[in-house]
């Protein structure tokens, strides 16, 4: 005799049997109606331009709207939270970025965890913060910058775009494995923190590679080295800080993801619609000018580096002190 509680397992089954061939139809003609594309940053920022530019052409693609939405405030954490609200149906989105990895140990009372309560979709890229110098100071590489902040103790003023941020961050992991002691300077945001580079007021920057490589070209700042593993296409002859660091990789992964529940045969669509894209040539061009080139790969690698970078950046987090109530 069939127990009850078999009975209702069986039943299930059978239910949920049932019902893949109607998920299945659903995904096959998703979307019908625009997605909102939620960015956690104000617009005209580089977070917000790829979001523009993916969803330009999911839009183009897919023949509904990706509308971008931006939610700034709270350092990225009131468009996640919106996202994790959402109804898990695909036609919410979330511009994954840094701040996700690094709020997660940053913040003490969040009211999600990215990497439970966010499904993985798509990467985009990884961009290099690049190590930024004014001109008056005399090093000329990363192994110079580190003796000359050990010969000049107190007297090194790194400038960020803000505390906690991937920029700030970067800097406290340059300190953390070299022991070259640093003044932070945080900023409301890089362009304040780049004009007083300029005059001199600070000393270096970790800064987004869109937002200051206009200084480097024109030769108005020194780069001296990129915070990737391995060098920028957009400044070959600036080493990767790992080539006098080892192990040392701070740079900034970007992709999307979804509610959690987000049904599976919808983010198979879209993460197999945005590895097209990021394979066009054009689109390809436009972000390597942003600094970075395009990952393609499945929803679980990009959720194993998300986890990756989540972890890597609670120790810098740590080890920095850090913590925002």
């Amino acid at each position: 005799m069939i127990s009850r509680r078999a009975a209702l397992e069986m039943a299930a089954g059978g239910f949920s049997f049932l019902l893949a061939p109607l998920r299945q139809a659903a995904a096959a003609d998703y979307p019908t109606r625009p997605v909102r594309f939620i960015v956690g940053y104000p617009p005209g920022g580089a977070t917000d331009i790829l979001a523009r530019l993916i969803g330009q052409r999911l839009s183009e693609r897919l023949g509904q709207q990706f509308i971008v939405e931006n939610k700034p405030g709270a350092g990225n954490n009131i468009g996640t939270e919106a996202v994790v609200k959402a109804d898990p149906d695909g036609y919410t989105v979330l511009l994954v970025n840094p701040a996700n990895y690094i709020n997660t140990s940053l913040y003490a009372n969040l009211r999600f965890n990215f990497v439970r309560d966010i499904a993985p979709i798509a990467s985009f890229n990884r961009v290099p913060n690049v190590m930024t110098v004014n001109k008056d100071v005399p090093a000329k590489n990363v192994a110079e910058f580190i003796a000359y902040v050990k010969a000049n103790p107190g007297k090194v003023n790194m400038a960020s775009s803000g505390n906690g941020t991937s920029v700030h961050l970067s800097g406290e992991m340059f300190m953390a494995m070299t022991d070259a002691k640093m003044q932070h300077v945080p900023y409301r945001g890089a362009a304040p923190a780049i004009t007083d580079l300029l005059a001199g007021q600070v000393q270096v920057i970790f800064d987004n590679m869109p937002s200051i490589i206009q200084h480097i070209r024109a030769g108005s700042l020194r780069a001296l080295g990129v915070t990737t593993a391995e060098r920028s296409p957009q400044l070959p002859e600036v080493q990767a800080i790992a080539e006098t660091v080892p192990g040392y990789e701070a740079s900034a992964l970007f992709g999307i993801g979804a509610p959690k529940d987000t049904p599976r045969e919808i983010i198979d669509k879209l993460n197999k619609e945005i590895n097209a894209t990021l394979a066009e040539p054009e689109l390809r061009k436009r972000l390597v000018e942003l600094g970075g080139e395009p990952l393609i790969q499945s929803p679980e690698a990009f959720g194993d580096m998300v986890k990756a970078e989540t972890e890597k950046w609670k120790k810098v987090v740590e080890f920095a002190g850090l913590k925002v109530e």
